[in-house]
């Protein structure tokens, strides 16, 4: 090969590269999801498959910032969510919708489970006009069904500014997994979610 095709072929595989990584980029996208304490929200979406990122933190409120003592002294009008980073050739915001509604009682509005306040209430924040048509329309379709056999309140809201939370909260159920298997099934998430839904708890979660 002489040094002229050398350098076409070495350019034709730079450019199928960068082609490559735009539209892996472009199959990247955002959800963010309250559904309680954020320790189990997070350890639920990192077994959901084509999920590739999750991390917990703080959404809501006018604060510039947002710290867990502030939030979880109440009256900041911020919730524990987690924000999770999905491969849409994967799966869909759809499907996150599923799963998410599935490891949750969104039928309670005063909190989840043993956690309560405000706080620790569920929600879904839609980053743009799309996600948002399709919670709307995921919510309207959960409340037909009438599993839950209860009003659905959690609210669809526009997405404010994310907090990450502090390190020791991020990836806690796996840093610190019997101090988080005991609070899980202190709290009872999992058997209220199971008397909740039935066979549809936890759908789409390969372990929780």
């Amino acid at each position: 090969m002489n040094r002229i095709a050398s350098i076409a072929a070495t350019v034709a595989v730079i450019i199928t590269g960068l082609q490559n990584s735009a539209m892996a980029n472009e199959n990247i996208k955002t959800a963010i999801f309250a559904g309680g304490c954020f320790w189990c929200v997070e350890s639920d979406f990192d077994n959901v498959k084509g999920v590739v990122a999750t991390t917990s933190g703080y959404i809501g409120g006018e604060a510039a910032t947002a710290h867990y003592k502030l939030v979880s002294a109440g009256g900041s009008g911020h919730r524990e969510a987690v924000r999770i980073t999905y491969d849409t050739s994967v799966t869909s915001y759809n499907k996150l919708l599923n799963v998410f509604w599935r490891s949750v009682d969104p039928t309670d509005s005063g909190g989840q489970f043993c956690d309560r306040g405000f706080s620790y209430s569920t929600a879904v924040y839609y980053t743009d006009a799309k996600q948002k048509k399709i919670a709307e329309a995921s919510k309207r379709a959960l409340a037909t069904n009438g599993k839950p056999g209860a009003a659905i309140v959690t609210p669809i809201i526009a997405a404010t500014p994310f907090h990450p939370a502090e390190s020791y909260h991020l990836d806690y159920a796996s840093r610190n997994p019997l101090r988080y298997n005991f609070y899980r099934f202190r709290c009872g998430r999992d058997k209220q979610v199971k008397a909740l839904w039935g066979d549809e708890a936890h759908a789409g979660i390969e372990k929780h």
